[in-house]
């Protein structure tokens, strides 16, 4: 007998990841690959739209015909902020444009001019203008400055959405994509916000469905049950908020640091804009309030210059444990003494000086600059409300000297880490299925680390 499987192909920009889970959520089976990136026609790197879907049906029709096992169902998480423009004939007209890419100021200004005060605008969509990071200001540029393609366009789908349209054939929007910072949605409406309606953009967005939803299909012969996708973030939430009954934040780490309370109530505040806060939207449509900071890739910036310093090799920050010494020397005359190149805080340095004649040292200076910033962070979506569960996943949670200080900092709430290399993939598959968790599901399935704060002597 095949041992019935859900597999999940899970897109980060960098990583491109396929999964099998059994019954039990137990990962059977998983590929990785990599993709050299190509230009845009402005040569700005993005996306190889051609060779991702090849890998796509490549992995999914080797694995239909593996003699191990049966596939019940799939579904797709991927990165978000991230639309793909398709005309009659399914033929995809533009590349994936990189979410990091800059919207020229006058359409910005444009924009602006149309559509009200910076800050009012932020607060309704909580999204505040950011350019290509919001998907729906591209959609914009692209009506404005390239007309005749944007005439073309017969839909315009989220990344989970047309990925899961290459194997469905069937074009939908949802919930959790709508609500990645792409300045679509009107979150006191519960509806896109009117300047979607009046640039007509809304007539290239597919219906709305939820991200629970799956297709019944006869694929290669097979009967599959095919999810719809679910952005990233959204999916590394799902498994605590199903799993978990008390009210929690999640800090999703990787190369953005996403610190989420999926139980805020009532919309962003001019206050939340201010310091950087965002919407995301859960399965249901629900809210999420959420602050987002380029944690990941800063460090790995600074990591670089470190270890240029100091003469070791790129990995030996792996090898660094907590030091209670180094830390109380650190704190004892504290100063912050590095410039971020990715992040933009006002408490940073004005130019990064390292007094120190060890790497050990250095490096624990970056990381309670570091964490002071995630705390703030996790503050801000707190809100006044006493949320005493915080839980850690992603790349910093093994990562010994960070976690430490964040429990420091945090006395006052429970930390946990959890091993979520398979976070939104997971997620993804949880989301298509009907299966009821508990509170043991974190600790069977994501290797569930309770951390208790150091002792101050």
């Amino acid at each position: 007998m095949k041992e019935k499987v859900t597999a999940v192909f899970d897109i980060g920009k960098t990583n491109k990841k396929f999964f099998l889970f059994d019954k039990d959520f137990q990962e059977v089976y998983r590929e990785y690959t990599r993709f050299d990136t190509t230009e845009d026609e402005d040569g700005y790197p993005t996306e190889d739209l051609e060779k991702l879907k090849k890998w796509l049906k490549k992995v999914f029709d080797s694995i239909l015909n593996a003699k191990q096992y049966n596939i019940t169902s799939i579904n797709f998480s991927t990165y978000g902020a991230s639309l793909v423009h398709l005309d009659e004939n399914d033929e995809v007209l533009t590349p994936l444009y990189n979410y990091t890419k800059d919207i020229p100021q006058d359409i910005i200004d444009l924009f602006n001019e149309k559509y009200g005060s910076k800050l009012d605008f932020a607060v309704t969509t909580g999204s505040p203008v950011s350019g290509m990071l919001n998907s729906g200001l591209q959609l914009f540029w692209l009506k404005h400055t390239k007309p005749e393609i944007f005439k073309k366009i017969k839909y315009s789908l989220h990344l989970p959405q047309y990925v899961s349209y290459i194997f469905t054939g069937i074009a939908v929007s949802e919930y959790t994509s709508i609500g990645c910072h792409t300045a679509l949605w009107n979150y006191a409406k519960k509806d896109y916000h009117d300047w979607v309606y009046k640039e007509e953009i809304n007539k290239i967005l597919p219906r709305i469905v939820s991200a629970e939803t799956s297709i019944n299909m006869n694929y290669n012969g097979k009967r599959i049950k095919l999810g719809v996708g679910i952005h990233d973030s959204s999916a590394a939430l799902l498994p605590y908020i199903r799993s978990v009954k008390k009210k929690f934040i999640l800090v999703s780490t990787g190369t953005w640091s996403i610190a989420m309370n999926p139980f805020s109530k009532g919309g962003l505040k001019d206050s939340d804009i201010k310091k950087k806060c965002i919407n995301y939207m859960r399965i249901n449509g629900k809210t999420v309030k959420a602050s987002r900071l380029f944690l990941g890739n800063e460090y790995k910036e600074q990591i670089k210059r470190l270890s240029n310093h100091f003469q070791v090799p790129l990995d030996y920050h792996k090898t660094i444990r907590f030091d209670h010494d180094i830390y109380f020397t650190i704190v004892k005359n504290f100063e912050h003494m590095y410039k971020w190149v990715c992040i933009s805080d006002e408490k940073m340095a004005k130019s990064t000086k390292i007094p120190y004649t060890t790497f050990e040292y250095a490096y624990h200076q970056l990381m309670v600059e570091l964490v002071l910033m995630q705390v703030e962070s996790i503050k801000t979506v707190s809100g006044k409300e006493k949320i005493k569960k915080l839980y850690i996943d992603g790349g910093f949670s093994d990562n010994e000297v960070f976690i430490q200080l964040m429990s420091h900092y945090l006395r006052n709430m429970t930390l946990s880490t959890t091993n979520s290399s398979l976070g939104s993939a997971l997620g993804a598959a949880l989301c298509i299925s009907d299966t009821k968790l508990n509170a043991k599901f974190l600790r069977k399935n994501y290797t569930l680390k309770k951390h208790l704060p150091f002792i101050i002597q």
